[in-house]
């Protein structure tokens, strides 16, 4: 057995660090609403009890209510998001997205010696975007920079931002009733991004001051001021990774305490990341103007900067009705308000393009993202000594105001119903299973620079987790 799980871990250890930061779509904000299927199936509420290895995305004392030795763990996530998006001016201009299934595997190992409870996990953090397919009638036309109705690219329309996380914790149990803990966290981004900008958001950008350089300031002298469109182009075509990359780091503290014999309370925060810009060389622009003198190819590097993951603090409590019934609930705040007010790039076109060879241009997309507070609500029920049901809820507040709504970042989601079991094996081992329903939610973009009209933006998910662990 042990010779075969050394083998388990090393091949889910490649798998993991190859995956763990496949693509997800947004739940709360970006983030997932749970983590590990446990949480995931109680609301996400994990701060005052044992939620497994994934406590190293929720709070990281709990690792110390664990009173095993050694716990490895593997897990798979599925989001299902379910996206539409519509003019207000005509229904027939209407857009599916067509990321509808993204998988995420986890990966974790913990060992429990004395009053420390160690060890290492390769998860995913979350992530959002969107596909929207070639010639989709949404984003056929747009205007000029003369206000003109012109033709777009109707080329494919796609967004995708993936996080994942390599985490080291430490937890320390104070004494009986107290355990305090902190993680350190390699973080990882990758971005995609196929958007078409119309001329007259373009022109209108140019004079706030939030399209500048030395590319864009030549490109509309050039086009006489009358450029029909833009195009940002960077992709690997990877389903688990970005064209545009970078690295960083965070970390994150947590304490339970047991309140009384039933109740135990749990507190964590996660640290603000500090990442490096994501950056890519494979990067095209595309300038257009029709039958003018300005369509332009200009290959070149894009950098996407001051790109960060918010902080968060949560506070919970699970409280053990009986031996049967346990009830958990935390309530979080997500500091989104400090690392969304806007979407920097900034692309320099390489000697391919002589025209512009050396020549910037920087592009900033305001989001002024709102702070997002999540309520998540969770019970687990033991029908006998190896089965238990679990339910719950999440609930937070949309932090996308509709003028700065992206119909390539449908951040929207707020609420979600859960639902999953868990199964203890004789041999040490466990299985936990959760889905989730996030009902559809409606609002109106107006504030888009990729289409002619408001877009009403429709927004659900079925999401589900599985995670089977092995004590020994």
């Amino acid at each position: 057995m042990k010779a075969n799980l050394k083998y388990l871990l090393v091949a889910a250890g490649v798998i993991s660090v190859g995956w763990g930061a496949s693509s997800a779509h947004a739940t709360n904000g970006m983030n997932l609403e749970g983590y590990g299927a446990r949480a995931h199936a109680m609301g996400g509420a994990a701060s005052g009890y044992d939620s497994g290895n994934s406590a190293i995305m929720n709070n990281p004392a709990t690792l110390s209510l664990w009173e095993g030795k050694q716990r490895v763990g593997v897990g798979l996530r599925m989001l299902g998001p379910d996206v539409d998006a519509e003019s207000t001016a005509s229904s027939a201009a209407f857009a599916k997205s067509d990321g509808d299934a993204y998988f995420m595997p986890s990966f974790s190992y913990m060992r429990n010696s004395g009053k420390f409870t160690y060890g290492f996990g390769v998860i995913a953090q979350g992530g959002m975007g969107t596909e929207y397919a070639a010639g989709n009638t949404l984003f056929a036309q747009g205007r000029n920079t003369a206000a003109a109705l012109v033709d777009l690219s109707g080329l494919e329309q796609r967004s995708e931002l993936s996080v994942g996380r390599a985490v080291l914790p430490l937890s320390y149990r104070v004494n009986e009733k107290l355990n305090v803990a902190a993680s350190v966290d390699f973080v990882w981004m990758g971005l995609d991004l196929k958007m078409d900008l119309d001329g007259a958001n373009f022109a209108a950008m140019a004079t706030a001051g939030t399209a500048s350089g030395a590319l864009a300031t030549n490109a509309f002298a050039a086009s006489g001021g009358d450029i029909d469109y833009g195009r940002f182009d960077f992709s690997d075509g990877n389903d688990f990774t970005g064209e545009a990359k970078g690295y960083g780091a965070g970390f994150k503290l947590g304490a339970t305490y047991q309140l009384t014999n039933a109740v135990t309370l749990g507190l964590s925060y996660h640290s603000k990341t500090a990442m490096e810009d994501l950056s890519t060389e494979g990067a095209t622009v595309y300038l257009f103007e029709d039958g003018g003198a300005i369509n332009q190819t200009i290959p070149g590097t894009i950098t996407v900067k001051d790109f960060e993951w918010p902080q968060k603090a949560t506070l919970g409590a699970a409280y053990q009705f009986n031996k049967k019934l346990m009830l958990v609930g935390d309530v979080s705040w997500i500091d989104w308000s400090n690392t969304m007010k806007d979407f920097k790039m900034e692309f320099v076109a390489n000697s391919t393009n002589a025209t512009y060879a050396g020549q910037a241009m920087n592009v900033t997309l305001e989001q002024n993202w709102k702070d997002q507070y999540v309520l998540s609500l969770g019970a687990e029920y033991a029908l006998t000594d190896q089965w238990r049901i679990r339910g719950g809820a999440n609930i937070g507040n949309n932090p996308v105001p509709n003028d700065y709504l992206s119909i390539l970042f449908p951040a929207t989601v707020t609420n979600h119903i859960t639902g999953g079991f868990g199964y203890t094996f004789a041999n040490g081992g466990q299985i936990n299973a959760a889905v989730a329903y996030a009902p559809g939610t409606d609002n109106v973009a107006t504030g888009n620079v990729n289409t002619d009209s408001d877009v009403k933006l429709s927004h659900g998910q079925y999401n589900w987790s599985l995670n089977y662990s092995y004590d020994f």
